[in-house]
C-alpha cells in the first residue's frame, strides 16, 4: 500500500515559532470560539460577538494559523465507512520511525503517542470493513517495530472534536453569532465528486475565500457558494476550528475505556457527551464498549473527573486509563512537541485498489 502524499505546511511556509511559553490571549480564545461557533461567518459578524473591529479578528487569525496555534478544518464522515481506534504496540527503539510512517498515511487521521501497554493510538477510516481488515493485515502488518495490534471499531458517536467548544465566549457573545447549527435539510443529497473537491480544499484551510476555492476546484465562484452553503448544513459534513491545546490552557488528554451495561449505553454516552471537558465519546465494539478522551488542565485532575464519572454513574466500570504523551496528528494536522500545526497530510479513505 503506497502512500504517495507528502506532508505540506499549513499556510505553505514553515509557520513562524512564538515562543515556547506562548499563550493565548483572551481575544484569541474568543476568536477561535468564535469561529467553532460559526466557522465561515463573515469577519464582521465574528469580530461583533469577539467585541473587535473586523480588520483586527482577520489579522488576529492570520496570526494564529500562521503560527500553527490555530486552524480550520473540514471533512466528511460518510455512512457505512468504518472508524476504527486502533492500540498498537511497538518496540521503542522503533516508535519514531513507525509514527513518522503513520503520520504520513492519509487514512490514519490522528495519532497519539500514550502512556499503556500499547504506545500509539490511531483514529482510522477506512472504505468498508475488508479495507480496515487489509489495513491492519497489510500496512501495519509490514511495519517493522509492531508487536501487538488491537482494533475497536467505533459503533456510535455522541460526541467528537468538531463539538467541542473553549468556553470563551458569554452566552449575551454566542448570542450574536447565532445558533451553531444551522437547519439541516430533512433529505440531505449525497455528496457528489465536486462536493469531494470542495471538502479536499477545505481540509487544509476550511475559510479559504471563494474566488480561491473556485480556482481550485474548477467552479464558478456562485457555483462554490451555492454548494458551500449546503455543506455547511449538511449532516455528514463537519467543520472544525482546532486550536493548540497547551497554548489553550487544556495540555493534558485522558482517555478511558468504560464498560457499560448495554441497556444504558445510549444514556450514558448522550450524558458522557455533555461533559465540558469531553472531546470524544464513542461507542465502540470490545470488551469496554465506551471510549471517552477528555481535554483537562492538568493531570491532578484526572483523578476528580474519574471520580465524578464514577459518582454520576454507578453503573459503569473503568476498564483502562491513559494519558496522552504526545500528540502526533489531529484530523489530518500535524503537530509538534508544542501541539502546533506544521503541516497537513489530507484524508483519504483507501480505494480498492490500495489493499494490494
Amino acid at each position: 500500500m503506497a502512500f504517495p502524499v507528502v506532508p505540506t505546511p499549513v499556510s505553505g511556509a514553515a509557520p513562524r515559532r512564538p515562543p515556547e511559553s506562548a499563550a493565548l490571549s483572551e481575544t484569541d480564545l474568543a476568536l477561535v470560539e468564535a469561529l467553532q461557533v460559526a466557522p465561515r461567518a463573515p469577519w464582521t459578524r465574528i469580530a461583533a460577538a469577539v467585541g473587535v473591529d473586523a480588520t483586527t479578528a482577520a489579522r488576529h487569525w492570520n496570526w494564529l494559523t500562521g503560527h500553527g496555534l490555530a486552524w480550520m478544518t473540514a471533512y466528511a464522515s460518510l455512512p457505512g465507512m468504518p472508524v476504527a481506534y486502533i492500540d498498537v504496540a511497538c518496540r521503542p527503539e522503533r516508535l519514531l520511525a513507525v509514527s513518522a510512517r503513520l503520520g504520513a498515511s492519509p487514512h490514519v487521521f490522528s495519532i497519539e503517542r500514550t502512556a499503556g501497554p500499547h504506545q500509539l493510538l490511531l483514529y482510522v477510516i477506512t472504505r468498508d470493513l475488508a479495507g480496515m481488515d487489509a489495513f491492519v493485515t497489510g500496512f501495519l502488518g509490514r511495519l517493522d517495530g509492531i508487536s501487538a495490534v488491537r482494533v475497536s471499531l467505533q459503533a456510535r458517536t455522541y460526541r467528537e472534536g468538531s463539538g467541542w467548544l473553549l468556553h470563551a465566549l458569554d452566552s449575551d457573545q454566542r448570542r450574536t453569532l447565532g445558533p451553531r447549527d444551522g437547519p439541516a435539510p430533512q433529505r440531505a443529497p449525497a455528496l457528489g465528486d465536486a462536493d469531494t473537491r470542495l471538502l479536499r480544499a477545505l481540509g487544509e484551510d476550511g475559510r479559504r475565500a471563494y474566488a480561491d476555492l473556485a480556482r481550485e476546484c474548477a467552479m464558478s465562484e456562485t457555483t462554490v457558494r451555492r454548494r458551500l452553503a449546503r455543506l455547511l448544513h449538511h449532516p455528514e459534513v463537519h467543520f472544525r476550528c482546532d486550536v493548540a491545546q497547551r497554548a489553550a490552557g487544556w495540555p493534558v488528554i485522558a482517555t478511558y475505556r468504560l464498560d457499560v451495561p448495554a441497556d444504558l449505553l445510549e444514556s450514558t454516552g448522550l450524558a458522557l457527551a455533555a461533559f465540558r471537558e469531553t472531546r470524544l465519546c464513542v461507542a465502540v465494539t470490545g470488551a469496554a464498549n465506551l471510549m471517552f478522551s477528555a481535554w483537562i488542565r492538568s493531570t491532578a485532575e484526572c483523578q476528580a473527573l474519574e471520580t465524578r464519572i464514577r459518582r454520576r454513574f454507578p453503573h459503569l466500570r473503568v476498564a483502562e486509563r491513559e494519558l496522552t504523551l504526545h500528540t502526533i496528528k489531529r484530523m489530518g494536522r500535524l503537530l509538534d512537541a508544542a501541539g502546533r500545526a506544521v503541516g497537513h497530510v489530507p484524508l483519504r479513505a483507501p480505494r480498492p485498489a490500495d489493499r494490494r
